[in-house]
């Protein structure tokens, strides 16, 4: 099938011009492009019924087989080039990214809906850095070495093997390159599935990678349905290494998959962050932080979704937080007026409301928002003011628009509340006080804690989530042992010149 607005050139990919940008719209397997029989429709969020953005290829069992089949010899190739030669392509590829930002941005903005500005600025830019940050890692690694019994011991990274990397629908470019780029250095090579929701920057990607110099096979591109491509690709018995973002039902799944074939697996599953704001806090800048949860329309895993406020300053912090969402403007996000963009797409919007709707029902007071705005996919900035802590707004990530405030009496109370769903990705809390930052901080039970900030990492720290928030731990050191297979050489003192 192809659809109005597809440019086809003779053994080239099928494109659609997309925010003024070529994008093209096949697999790239094994350095070709080749497209399937069947594709799936990308709309932007920005102009839901307006013309559809791009028909995409929708992959099947037999592209997944085709694909990893090309990541094993791209393996072959990509695994022989030596640690410096690898960081010197990851880092030519750094500065494609960093030339056609602007591109990228435009691309990413309209399938995906996220800010034009930031998406330029930052999101896009992080995607560039996230390959710099590994091509240093490689090159400064040191293996460890020590000396016992006789024998001088070496630690060795090993390139694994083929990667399946499956990433999610919101910030694509940047965490795909903040899943890609460790496998890569690690000298593996990986077949990319990104969300369906948001398909159409990765396919940049590609291309950007064939400039870069990256063997045939290295980067494999298979876009489609999960539960019709991504399947397929995590119980292939060739692939030696999957990480994925997204809902815990789908890891499940995929965590199956791996354990059939003895495979390790990551994953980053979501969030449900307490914002913790105790009465000794700089409270502006704790009701500023919290107004700025619905950044992104809620659809970030690492905000703060649970406004835990000392019962003593409620009623001022509520005061100065609805000052700050007041200000916040819904519109288009090529607006630089804009501060809140539109919901991804109807189903997830619907979902949402759904949350608030059930929560309305139980008993749950809303004290803002709560509705969906007529005519476009935005939702209103939402608060809810639960009347249990098992109330299913405060226990499940609802992933949009949508904050809960609860209050609590005393430092203990306070970390029992934080500690009291089944995720710990990240927690926020706010206090002057440097006894109570570094006490609260290690009660928590969250891979993540910043104390008076938001959304600042150092990208050679761990990062990952504590129960059904994910397993294993991605960034530095951490993400590359993940693609290594681990060696440890020894030698027989004095039996070798």
């Amino acid at each position: 099938m192809k659809g109005a607005g597809a440019v086809t050139v003779p053994g080239e990919a099928a494109r659609y011009t997309v925010g003024g940008v070529s994008v093209p719209v096949d697999h790239f397997v094994g350095g070709r492009w080749i497209g399937s029989e069947h594709r799936f429709e990308s709309r932007s969020p920005l102009d839901w019924h307006g013309p559809v953005l791009a028909e995409v290829a929708r992959g099947d069992a037999t592209t997944a087989e085709a694909a990893v089949g090309a990541a094993v010899d791209g393996f072959r190739a990509w695994s022989a080039f030596t640690v410096a030669e690898r960081a010197e392509v990851l880092n030519r590829l750094a500065d494609l990214i960093e030339a056609n930002t602007d591109e990228i941005a435009k691309v990413e903005t309209l399938d995906m809906g996220f800010m034009y500005e930031s998406m330029r600025q930052r999101l896009v830019v992080r995607g560039a850095v996230n390959f710099r940050t590994y091509a240093e890692l490689i090159i400064t690694h040191e293996e460890r070495a020590w000396a016992a019994k006789g024998l001088h011991n070496t630690v060795q990274r090993m390139p694994a093997g083929p990667a399946v990397v499956i990433t999610p629908w919101n910030a694509p470019f940047m965490l795909s390159t903040w899943k890609l780029a460790p496998a890569l250095a690690a000298g593996n090579s990986v077949i990319h599935k990104p969300a369906e929701w948001s398909p159409l920057s990765a396919a940049l990607l590609a291309e950007l990678t064939v400039d870069a110099g990256f063997p045939a096979g290295a980067y494999n591109l298979v876009q489609g349905i999960g539960e019709e491509v991504g399947a397929a690709l995590v119980a292939d018995p060739r692939v030696r290494r999957i990480t994925f973002t997204g809902s815990p039902e789908t890891a499940r799944h995929i965590g199956r998959a791996a354990a059939d074939n003895i495979v390790p697996f990551t994953a980053e599953l979501g969030g449900k962050g307490p914002l913790l704001v105790f009465a000794d806090s700089d409270l502006d800048a704790a009701a500023h932080r919290a107004a700025w949860q619905y950044d992104d329309s809620g659809q970030v895993c690492l905000a703060g979704t649970r406004l835990l406020v000392e019962a003593s300053i409620r009623n001022e912090f509520l005061e100065r937080f609805n000052r700050h969402v007041d200000r916040l403007v819904l519109g288009d996000s090529r607006d630089p007026d804009t501060d809140i963009a539109p919901m991804v797409h109807p189903e997830h919007r619907d979902r949402v409301h759904g949350f608030v709707e059930r929560a309305r029902a139980g008993g749950d007071r809303i004290l803002r928002g709560g509705e969906p705005v007529e005519g476009s996919l935005h939702y209103q900035p939402t608060l809810i003011e639960p009347v249990s802590n098992r109330s299913e707004v405060v226990q499940r990530e609802i992933f949009g628009p949508v904050l809960t405030l609860q209050t609590f009496s005393d430092e203990a109370e306070a970390v029992a509340l934080a500690n009291s769903t089944d995720y710990g990705l990240s927690a926020i809390v706010f206090t002057t006080s440097a006894h109570r930052a570094e006490r609260v901080g290690r009660a928590i039970r969250a891979g993540l804690v910043w104390v008076n900030t938001f959304l600042v990492r150092d990208l050679t720290a761990p990062f990952g989530g504590c129960g059904i928030s994910g397993i294993g731990r991605e960034g530095g050191d951490h993400a590359l042992e993940f693609h290594s297979d681990l060696k440890t050489l020894m030698i027989l003192d004095g039996s070798v010149d």
